[in-house]
């Protein structure tokens, strides 16, 4: 344990350096595409049991599951229709703690999602709700309100869905007539529950306890920043912001101050349940926020342990953008007493292999070596990074799947391509020249629920594994390496001189990470061999797109 100020504020913040998930690697699976094995082509809990060796060869710290609890689907899973059980597709809870032992067994920390700002329209209290009479009870979890006009046909306010078109969705009462609306932020089978009722927490708090007495180690947070919205639902002065962005942008539906006592509420649920073995379960939110510094509010030490920060995710492949935002989380994050937690892909997002390339194609050679580089440095930054299934593999996005095998609810809701997302949701290729390819134990004519391409025989595990030069190596010798810098969580890093182009760290262990944003070679900034490159690199030059690693004796920050 130590002591030290917080940037902003000064307030002494103590840290304790010991705990697990400061520095952990977690492994984002995505259930349904990561294995099947049930042969109809939709993977399951007993998929991601026979994946944890995998993963434990891999050397992650630990797994985040998305969501697999009963649901209609229409989001995938992000709309749950029960918070505390598992749906049939996926498995049961039977198969759930055999997944728990395994996990256990191999030392893999388990994460569930968990998705608080809204539910399925399946959900018992939604059908309660639409049964129910204006004004009712059951209509006050949710945020149910009159239209305007004189007929009420018109929404309560003029926001939009993050997914395109309207926010707000009428319904027809018991009677047949035309009644009230119901706002639903993202799909319109996705109701938000109304945060404001305390019935709301209470069922929540319910169900985090239900998973951690099968012994999960902690939630990742589903829209972390929103819950709870402005009480007056006043309009908005740039309704369309969020479906434009595809990001928490209304002020008054996202980042209510309120939001900040429920973290709090369930930090203390989790230090409960730490206090009783001494085994620290984790919080970490998807906080989509303007700033680094409204980013930390949500870290602070009574709060959420950790928060993705996105900042690196959307920043454009250039040396001053990656380095100021990695500054702006170094100072207003770490500073918090928490640690950073550092993601390049996930399942919303372009993969880097092709976001880094030539979008429309299936992966450039400079978008592989781009995303390499970029890897490297992620690992190499203090804190906690995640990494989402495929991303090891160097998998591309898949830009031409046909509009009729398309899921994603924001194609249903605009008709739009621009923004879908089961470009990186496509299932995982295992082994084999031609799909399933190993993903799934059914019959080769078996088909994933979304196809894989013929170039994916390319990236299989099984040839991943035995090629040196794959990106699985890559990031297994990065982890390797990783695992045995003692001060990796902790905040300590100090920029060095470089050439125009470059990005150069020293970290407080003596780790120097330098990263060649140009196609030129330029020189690096240590001399030697270095411990690791993400591709060729001959002692006192840094290729183009390429970054490297070395132990220095350049003074410590």
């Amino acid at each position: 344990m130590h002591n030290r100020r917080h940037a902003q504020t000064g307030q002494r913040v103590t840290i304790d350096k010991h705990r697990w998930w400061r520095d952990a690697v977690i492994y984002q699976v995505y259930v349904r595409s990561f294995l099947d094995s049930t042969g109809d082509g939709i993977g399951d809990l007993a998929g991601v049991r026979a994946g944890l060796p995998y993963l434990k060869k891999l050397g992650v710290d630990g797994v985040w599951l998305s969501p697999f609890y009963p649901s209609p689907q229409h989001d995938h899973g992000y709309d749950v229709a029960d918070y505390c059980d598992v749906d049939p597709v996926f498995g049961d809870l039977g198969e759930f703690d055999l997944l728990m032992t395994d996990a256990r067994r191999l030392g893999i920390k388990v994460l569930l999602d968990i998705v608080p700002n809204h539910c399925s329209e399946e959900h018992p209290w939604f059908r309660e709700a639409l049964a129910a009479a204006p004004g009712s009870e059951a209509r006050a979890r949710f945020h149910f309100a009159d239209g305007r006009g004189p007929d009420g046909s018109e929404p309560p306010n003029n926001w939009h869905s993050m997914f395109g078109g309207p926010a707000w969705s009428r319904v027809t009462e018991q009677d047949g007539t035309p009644g009230q609306w119901y706002l639903h932020m993202f799909t319109t089978e996705q109701p938000d529950l109304n945060w404001r009722n305390p019935e709301v927490g209470a069922h929540f708090d319910h169900a985090l306890r239900f998973w951690l007495d099968r012994g999960v180690d902690g939630f990742r947070i589903d829209v972390a920043a929103g819950l709870y919205k402005h009480p007056d639902l006043p309009d908005s002065p740039d309704p369309e912001a969020d479906a434009r962005t595809r990001d928490s942008v209304n002020p008054l539906a996202w980042n209510q101050p309120e939001v900040h006592d429920v973290w709090r509420h369930w930090r203390s649920v989790c230090e409960e349940y730490t206090a009783r073995d001494g085994q620290e379960r984790l919080l970490v939110g998807e906080v989509s926020v303007p700033t680094a510094r409204e980013h930390a509010l949500y870290v602070r030490h009574d709060e959420l342990h950790q928060a993705f920060f996105f900042d690196l995710l959307s920043a454009p492949w250039n040396a001053d953008a990656f380095r100021k935002v990695i500054s702006h989380a170094m100072q207003d994050i770490a500073g918090t007493g928490s640690t950073v937690t550092w993601v390049l892909n996930n399942h919303d997002q372009v993969r880097t292999v092709t976001r880094y390339g030539e979008l429309g194609t299936e992966g450039s050679g400079l978008g592989a070596a781009r995303a390499r580089a970029a890897a490297l440095l992620m690992l190499a930054l203090p804190g906690a990074a995640y990494i989402y299934q495929g991303e090891e593999l160097g998998l591309p996005e898949v830009v031409d799947l046909p509009d009729d095998v398309l899921t994603d609810p924001i194609f249903r809701r605009t008709g739009s391509r621009a923004r879908i997302r089961d470009g990186c949701r496509v299932p995982l290729p295992w082994s084999g020249h031609a799909s399933p390819f190993g993903f799934t134990s059914g019959a080769e004519s078996a088909k994933p629920w979304l196809p894989q391409p013929a170039y994916f025989a390319e990236y299989a595990t099984d040839r991943a594994l035995a090629d040196t030069h794959s990106f699985w190596h890559l990031y297994r010798d990065g982890l390797q390496l990783r695992a045995g810098l003692p001060q990796l969580g902790e905040g300590a890093l100090r920029w060095l001189d470089t050439q125009p182009g470059v990005l150069a760290f020293v970290r407080g262990d003596g780790l120097v990470c330098a990263v060649n944003f140009g196609t030129a070679p330029t020189p690096a900034p240590v001399s030697g061999t270095p411990l690791l490159s993400s591709g060729p690199c001959a002692p006192g030059v840094l290729p183009g797109s390429t970054a490297a690693w070395w132990i220095s004796d350049c003074t410590n920050p």
